[in-house]
């Protein structure tokens, strides 16, 4: 009976359809969606505020590369972890659908905390994000599931409508925040995440009266019932021991996360800096994680070997493809890391003349094209589910209108922006460089005044500006990272402060508008992120026939080729920062952005043949019953794969300093290369322990 009355609700709830889909799918679309615009938002953001200048016309923290890695791992990391918790709860307690509302609002406050730009706030906005983060993203995907609990067969379908609001959210998220960010002021970038992120909660708190008892509170099984369910199931009990073993290793593995950015940070140390082997030889924190590295270990090969033949087979393949899961993210998450900073001062950005013009119109269409399809699956939602939901609607329409108005004022900006000759006055100075004396011209500034008898010489410089300069008009510029940045009023004010603050003799340049040029436009840093969430959109469903055509590779294979194809974006990248010398002042030389599309190219394609392969083969290979605990050694895979990636890309400075951004670049080209060709040679090996699974 119980049964008929759920059928009866389901079959209610799928009146209401769009695009063959009901319409609380797409409510859940729109939230997932200005969830990852948040997310991705601030992440694009993160590493470049931190490391950038904390004196300049958009002045950062100036933290070396190794700390805001370890900052950014840490989070990274502990974003994989949350969920398995925040399942468990909603699992017991609160139902999916409050879970995905309290995720909502706590990140809300994470984001707002970002926007205050101080210490304490970053710290605090981390926190809760993280914490948010636990909540929302196992939930929200549960919700789907539990949508189509009587039609499976468009639960495929759904995800993949799903899946694109994830794509979207992230596109507009590293584009729209991170221009905002550059151009305007990181706290600019930090508040819109923080907008569309409260936005997001609204309009899902308001559409509550779409999914009925969808995602409500969890109802206890009847004794009966769960003895139905672990029918003809083995069960294997967590000894004393095992669960001994789980707390030591998640406190083992808890105090590593946070103890690396306190201790580099802060100079705290929460692990002896000693432990059994001396300093010199292996520090104490390490030590330390590979003992509890060895203990989980031992715990998972322990419950392992107590499972029927079949099964422990087959759990042994997700542990194999759970490793090289981690050897595929450490090169991949570069692009939060090293690939941000080889974007800003390794990589010519500024384009000027038809190539200006080209980039404005391309980026144009790339903007404002699936923005426009979005805005007709508003269009499609809004006449569907008004009567039902006026006030996710409205909130909804007000959200787009809002992003419409970033979009164009951005365009304009772009295609407004034209290059301009300043005349300056310097004077020429001697230094000797390798024994050789160099002359160079040095710009007339409180840090470097005209000394008595040296006579100041015209010289020219090249800014870019969108604001309307006419020639014989007095500018203020400064030097950054290699290129004049023009100073407006308010700027140049704000800078001469911040110098006085420091102690330091303002290093602003005064000159006049000699000439005005052609267009130019400056590339943002964040624009590069993008093309990940771009060529998937644009390879998906090439992938998605392939998989399902009769050449469709074995699960190793697949790994393979996605490994192999990551390792050919940082080839591509070793070779075009070959042409950067070691130990390159940052900004001084800047090589093609051919090198970094090209290699976001390959690490795209390698990640749609290897990435959603992953929990797809966890969910064939793993009996019902265990699926949440192998899902949870998944996301604990992923966090390894983020915390490690995140720490050697903190290194990117010091190889760079020591032996040159090419060796860099080659560690990542070697890593998934050699993984890629050794499960290949696994595949047989994989084959028979899957046991026929597909």
């Amino acid at each position: 009976m119980a049964e008929a009355v759920d059928r009866s609700q389901h079959d209610e709830f799928f009146k209401s359809k769009v695009l063959g889909h009901p319409a609380g799918l797409f409510v859940l679309f729109f939230t997932e969606m200005w969830e990852r615009f948040s997310f991705y938002g601030m992440r694009v953001l993160l590493i470049n505020f931190l490391t950038m200048a904390v004196i300049g016309s958009n002045p950062g923290w100036e933290w070396t590369a190794e700390n805001a890695g370890a900052l950014f791992g840490t989070y990274a990391g502990l974003l994989y972890l949350t969920p398995i918790l925040g399942g468990v709860i909603a699992d017991k307690f609160t139902g999916y659908r409050v879970a995905v509302l309290i995720g909502c609002v706590i990140m809300t406050l994470g984001h707002a905390s970002m926007a205050l730009e101080t210490e304490f706030s970053l710290y605090m906005g981390l926190a809760l994000l993280v914490l948010g983060t636990g909540f929302f993203k196992p939930n929200i995907t549960s919700i789907i599931s539990e949508m189509y609990t009587y039609l499976p067969e468009k639960k495929d379908g759904a995800y993949t409508i799903f899946y694109m609001g994830v794509n979207a959210g992230a596109f507009f998220g590293m584009m729209l925040c991170g221009y905002l960010a550059e151009r305007v002021g990181w706290s600019w970038g930090f508040g819109l995440a923080g907008v569309f992120m409260l936005f997001g909660t609204i309009q899902f708190l308001l559409a509550k009266p779409l999914f009925g008892k969808i995602g409500g509170k969890p109802i206890r099984q009847t004794k009966e019932e769960k003895a139905i369910e672990v029918k003809d199931y083995k069960e294997n009990k967590f000894t004393m021991i095992d669960k001994i073993l789980i707390v030591v290793t998640a406190i083992i593995g808890l105090l590593y996360l946070i103890n690396d950015p306190v201790s580099k940070i802060g100079g705290v140390n929460l692990l002896p800096e000693e432990f059994l082997l001396s300093r010199d030889t292996l520090s104490g924190d390490l030590v330390i994680i590979i003992g509890g590295v060895i203990l989980f270990l031992y715990l998972i090969i322990t419950r392992i070997i107590r499972y029927e033949k079949v099964v422990r087979d087959r759990m042994i393949a997700v542990i194999i493809f759970a490793f090289f899961t981690v050897l595929f993210f450490i090169p991949f998450e570069q692009a939060a890391t090293s690939m941000v900073i080889f974007a800003r001062d390794y990589t010519d950005r500024v384009l000027t003349g038809n190539s200006a013009l080209i980039f404005n119109i391309v980026n144009t269409l790339l903007t404002v094209i699936p923005l426009m399809i979005i805005t007709w699956v508003l269009y499609l939602l809004n006449k569907r589910s008004f009567k039902k939901i006026p006030g996710s609607n409205i909130t909804l329409a007000l959200c787009f209108a809002l992003v419409w108005g970033v979009v164009v004022w951005m365009l304009v900006q772009d295609f407004s922006t034209k290059s301009y000759d300043i005349t300056y006055q310097a004077v020429e100075v001697e230094t000797e460089v390798d024994g050789q004396v160099v002359k160079e011209f040095v710009p007339v500034s409180d840090a470097r005044p005209l000394g008595e008898g040296e006579v100041a010489k015209d010289q020219v410089l090249s800014i870019s500006s969108s604001s309307d300069l006419k020639v014989g008009e007095t500018v203020a510029a400064h030097l950054e990272l290699g290129k004049y940045q023009y100073l407006d009023g308010q700027t140049q004010n704000q800078l001469a402060i911040n110098y006085s603050e420091k102690g330091l003799p303002s290093e602003i340049v005064i000159g006049e508008v000699t000439e005005i040029k052609d267009n130019e436009v400056e590339i943002t840093v964040s624009w590069f992120s993008i093309l990940n969430s771009f060529f998937i959109i644009a390879f998906a469903s090439f992938f998605s026939k392939w998989w399902e055509s009769k050449y469709n590779p074995s699960a190793a294979m697949k790994y393979a080729l996605g490994l192999i194809l990551v390792g050919v974006g940082f080839a591509i990248l070793a070779y075009g920062s070959s042409f950067i010398p070691a130990g390159a002042e940052a900004g001084m030389v800047r090589v093609s952005m051919v090198w970094l599309v090209l290699a976001y190219l390959f690490h795209t394609i390698g990640e749609l043949c290897l990435s959603p392969v992953g929990l797809s083969y966890v969910s064939k290979l793993v009996p019902a019953r265990m699926i949440a605990l192998m899902f949870g050694m998944w996301y604990l895979a992923i966090a390894i794969g983020n915390k490690t990636a995140a720490s050697l890309g903190g290194m990117v400075e010091q190889i760079q300093e020591e032996y040159s951004l090419s060796t860099f670049f080659l560690i990542f080209t070697a890593i998934p290369v050699v993984a890629g060709i050794l499960i290949a040679v696994l595949n047989p090996i994989l084959k028979k322990l899957m046991h026929g699974v597909k």
